[in-house]
């Protein structure tokens, strides 16, 4: 009996602590990414008033993203399949601590995939509110959106992108510093199909040629 009751103990034990880690790494994703960029900043960290790329994997995966815009200094510190809750919750550890003369960022697409109940509002909401995070921090700071790209692998949310990227523009109309980066026409093709040649073969992340397309559009916006 003794033995039973000290094995059961012994079971309940080990699955409480695997059941607190796997509630912790629910509760925190994409950690270790995040873990990795402060283990960067820890080794050299960036210097001051540089440009910040924020934001999801298009950011992410755009590993030389330097060399596109070589006469700005960039800090890349795009992560995962992220979402705008996502960017907010460690805004504190991959947006601030950097104090950057202008932060762009790319994100939305993957809040809009995630369930078919996200609305263009909803988008909006969690932009304005990271927006004004930032701006309750960072005065002064250039706040730009890069466009919602339309996607192959995700055109059944087509028109929640085109309408998330319309409100999204309407209100930066009205916020100071702040600007629309407007890619999503330029992905398109003359008869407004999606041009698939700029993505890799998901269908969802782009190649060097669709980079190129966002390096032209964005570049006069780079301060």
């Amino acid at each position: 009996m003794d033995f039973y009751f000290l094995s059961m103990k012994k079971f309940f034990f080990l699955f409480l602590i695997v059941f607190v880690a796997a509630s912790n790494i629910f509760a925190q994703p994409f950690k270790d990414e995040i873990d990795a960029f402060k283990k960067l900043d820890s080794v050299a960290f960036p210097e001051k008033e540089q440009i910040l790329f924020s934001g999801s994997s298009s950011f992410r995966k755009w590993t030389d993203v330097q060399e596109y815009f070589p006469s700005h200094k960039i800090i890349n510190r795009g992560f995962g399949g992220s979402t705008l809750p996502d960017v907010i919750r460690y805004a504190d550890e991959i947006i601030f601590p950097y104090q950057p003369k202008q932060i762009v960022i790319y994100c939305g697409e993957n809040d809009i995939a995630s369930s078919d109940t996200i609305t263009a509002e909803i988008v909006l909401k969690r932009y304005q509110q990271l927006f004004f995070l930032i701006r309750s921090k960072l005065k002064n700071v250039e706040i730009d959106f890069v466009s919602i790209k339309p996607s192959p692998s995700r055109i059944k949310f087509l028109e929640t992108v085109k309408r998330s990227n319309k409100l999204i523009i309407d209100f930066i109309a009205t916020q100071k510093h702040a600007k629309f980066i407007n890619v999503f026409n330029a992905m398109l093709n003359d008869d407004g199909s999606i041009k698939k040649e700029i993505f890799i073969e998901d269908n969802l992340h782009m190649n060097a040629k669709g980079y190129a397309i966002w390096q032209k559009i964005m570049e006069p916006y780079l301060m």
